[in-house]
């Protein structure tokens, strides 16, 4: 499969194992890089467990889908902003609902897409 970005700009999911989602990360997005292996080296290398790793690949998998989309990125980024300023509680919750929303379908993104 190719890692190579599109004509948007957005590269395609890598496949879904955690050495090929450090792959992509590594090559589209390192900015995350140091947190994935901190967060690696914490959850699953120092537990010496590999019971951590379905919960760490979901999440980071979801972490990578939204971060190789710069739009989508700023978009759940202004979202949570504008719920940290928010006026009231019922205006953050939606915010966030939003936000958490976004985040979640961009966790079902499938190798490829």
């Amino acid at each position: 499969m190719t890692t190579a970005p599109r004509p948007s700009g957005i590269p395609p999911m890598p496949e879904r194992n955690t050495k090929a989602l450090r792959a992509a990360i590594a090559e589209h997005t390192p900015q995350l890089l140091a947190d994935f292996d901190a967060h690696w080296k914490w959850a699953v290398g120092d537990a010496h467990d590999i019971a951590p790793v379905p919960a760490f690949l979901a999440q980071w998998w979801a972490e990578f889908a939204i971060a190789r989309d710069p739009s989508l990125d700023r978009h759940i980024h202004d979202l949570e902003s504008r719920a940290a300023d928010a006026s009231t509680n019922a205006e953050a919750t939606q915010l966030l609902a939003q936000a958490a929303h976004l985040r979640r379908e961009a966790g079902k993104a499938e190798p490829g897409q």
